[in-house]
Formats: C-alpha cells, structure tokens, sequence
C-alpha cells in the first residue's frame, strides 16, 4: 500500500489531532474509511466503488463528518470527491481509470490537485509551471505552493504550459506520482486552521512524465480546469453550510444550558434573537444550496450559479460561526470547543476554490452581458 504513513494505523482518530500537530492525520482516517464505501461514490463498481451520481449522498458525509467537527479531515475527503476525482472520471482513458480508480474508491490513494504557483493566485493564465515534449515523454519542471494534500498526496494533477505560444490552448493536465524522480516536497505549510490536513509547496524539476499520465490531449488543459470549477465549488458551498448548521445547532444547545443570573442566557431576548436570525439565514442559505445539488445532479449547473453559492454561504459561514464563539463567551476562545476550532479551520473558505471577490467578478460579468 502506497502513502506517506506507511499502512493501515491501529488507532485512526482524526478528531484527536493536536491543534498544531505536524503529522497529517487524515491520512491513517483515509484508509480506515475506505472499507465503508463512502469515498469515490461516483467511481463505477467495476472499480471498487458505489457507482452512486446523486449528490445527496455526499452531501449526508458532509455533513454527517460535519457534526463530528473533524473539519481536517472533511476538508480530506472533499478533496477527493469534490476536487481530484472528477478529472480522474471524466479525463482518464480506460487505462488509466483502471491503473488509478480502485485505489481512490479503497482510500489508500490520496490525490492533489496542483494549479496555484507562487505570485499566480486565481490568474491561471499566469501559470509558468512548463512541460516540453520528450519522445514519448513531457519533462516537467515548475513549482507550487498552496497546494492542499500536497504532502500526502500519492498522485498530482499538474497545470502545465506546453505550448507558450498558443495562448489559453497552450495549457495541459498531467499526473505525476509519487516518487517520479525530481519530484519533491517541500515545507508543510503552517496554517492558522486545519491542522490535520497537509498544505505544502511542491517542486518539479526536470520530471519525465509518461505520456500515458496526461489527462486528454494537449492544449486542453484550461478548458479541463474550468469545465471542473462548478463542481469544486459546489463542494465548498456544501462543506460551508453543513459546518455553519453543525455549529448553530452546538451553539443553540449550549444557550439553553448555560446558566447566567439565575437562568438559561437563551432565555434572554437578545440571545434568541441572535439565534433566530441565524436559523432564518441558514434555512434560506440550505434551500439555495439544495437548489444548486439539483441541478447539478441534472446536470444544469452553471459556473455563475456555483459562484454565488460559494460566496454567499461561504461569507455566511463566517459570519454564523463569528456570532456563535461570542455566544459561547470566554469558552468559546478555547481550543477544547468545537466553535473555536470552526473558527480558524473554516476561515480558508472564502478564499480557496475562487475568493469572494473573484466569484463576485464571475456574477457581474454575467449581468454585464
């Protein structure tokens, strides 16, 4: 078995990581996971997984992981199913699903998906990470950083510019594995949350990649990136509103038992106002998202419709989890408490899969015509 943590573990507790632990714990949760079928649940069962395309069953992982507030770990999974698996489903040749899907749908592979670069961000035209042809080959070399999983990851979707002459056409997708030489890791990325969940810089230089590796044809990888958007964001969206309810219904609970001046402090009106404000924004933010699973799953969702999905309740989340540690008072500064936690691990999400000021650029394009 492949992986950075050597086997299966004895004891996999993703919840019980250190607030700043080093070791990536998702990866042993990975492999205790994956015998119960809910990774790759889109991978077809001649591969090892449930064939299942609604994603209504993703959503109750989500969320189901989200009531548990093991958030490094979620953010693992949705990387997989929401993120790296989609290339690997609607770019792979048989070949290539046979030589990397069972792996995916057992959760003994974890995969990357390696756009951003130093200086880059969102502006994935600015991508000078170059892949030149070598025979039957592409010789890699580039770097970058941001990239989640980055440490663990057993195969990586690179973003490479083939052709520096032709524009948006001139980008390609290509994986590279672990341990192709010239491959290598960088620092893990110290973050202010998700410590349990890997971030790291990585560094190619000089990589053969088969040409067997490459995802489509080449030219085609721009188009591949955006065609894949929606999906990535709808996960965002999903993991935003699945955390924000776990989080209002911990927090609405404590109000009714935390007792101050001689009774519940959800017996004051204010505090029941600040709740009832943020079951009515969650409602309606729930009702947006259900609307966007929808039409996903019939295969209407546009880019414009994700991108006000991942502002909107992303934003939202991050207002909701704010007022929910001022609720908790002094509690809720500490690390001990599932809110403070949620505070710094979902923090990151109105910034990675497109900022809100770029989701917002998206929607007024649109409008603009």
């Amino acid at each position: 078995m492949s992986g950075i943590c050597g086997g299966p573990p004895e004891l996999p507790i993703a919840c019980r990581a250190p607030v700043r632990a080093m070791y990536p714990m998702s990866c042993p949760a990975s492999w205790a996971i994956g015998p119960s079928g809910i990774y790759g649940l889109q991978i077809g069962e001649e591969y090892g997984g449930a064939g299942e395309s609604d994603y209504r069953y993703r959503m109750v992982v989500c969320e189901e992981i989200a009531r548990v507030h093991t958030l490094s770990f979620g953010l693992t999974v949705a990387l997989q199913d929401d993120l790296v698996l989609h290339y690997l489903l609607d770019l792979t040749t048989d070949e290539q699903k046979r030589r990397w899907l069972p792996g995916f749908a057992r959760g003994e592979t974890i995969g990357a998906l390696a756009m951003t670069e130093p200086g880059t961000g969102s502006d994935l035209r600015g991508i000078r990470t170059s892949a030149r042809p070598d025979g039957d080959d592409w010789i890699l070399n580039g770097q970058k950083t941001f990239i989640s999983s980055g440490i663990m990851a057993d195969l990586v979707i690179v973003a490479a510019r083939t052709d520096p002459d032709a524009g948006s056409r001139g980008f390609s997708l290509m994986v590279v594995e672990r341990d192709m030489p010239g491959f290598t890791r960088g620092r893990k990325l110290d973050k202010i949350g998700l410590p349990g969940q890997d971030t790291a810089e990585l560094y190619f230089e000089e990589v053969r990649v088969p040409a067997a590796n490459l995802l489509g044809s080449p030219g085609e990888g721009l188009p591949q990136l955006m065609s894949h958007l929606p999906r990535e964001r709808l996960g965002v969206t999903a993991t935003a509103i699945a955390t924000s309810r776990a989080i209002f219904d911990l927090t609405r609970d404590y109000c009714f038992d935390r007792r101050a001046f001689g009774k519940p402090i959800g017996d004051l009106q204010h505090i029941r106002f600040e709740l009832a404000e943020m079951a009515t924004e969650l409602d309606i933010a729930e009702a947006y998202v259900d609307r966007s699973v929808r039409a996903y799953n019939a295969g209407e969702l546009t880019a414009v419709d994700a991108a006000k999905g991942k502002w909107f309740v992303s934003e939202l989340q991050k207002r909701v989890i704010d007022r929910c540690l001022q609720l908790h008072g002094g509690y809720g500064y500490m690390t001990e408490y599932p809110v403070a936690r949620a505070f710094v691990d979902t923090r990151i999400q109105t910034i990675y899969g497109g900022t809100t000021e770029i989701m917002k650029e998206i929607i007024g394009r649109d409008l603009a015509g």
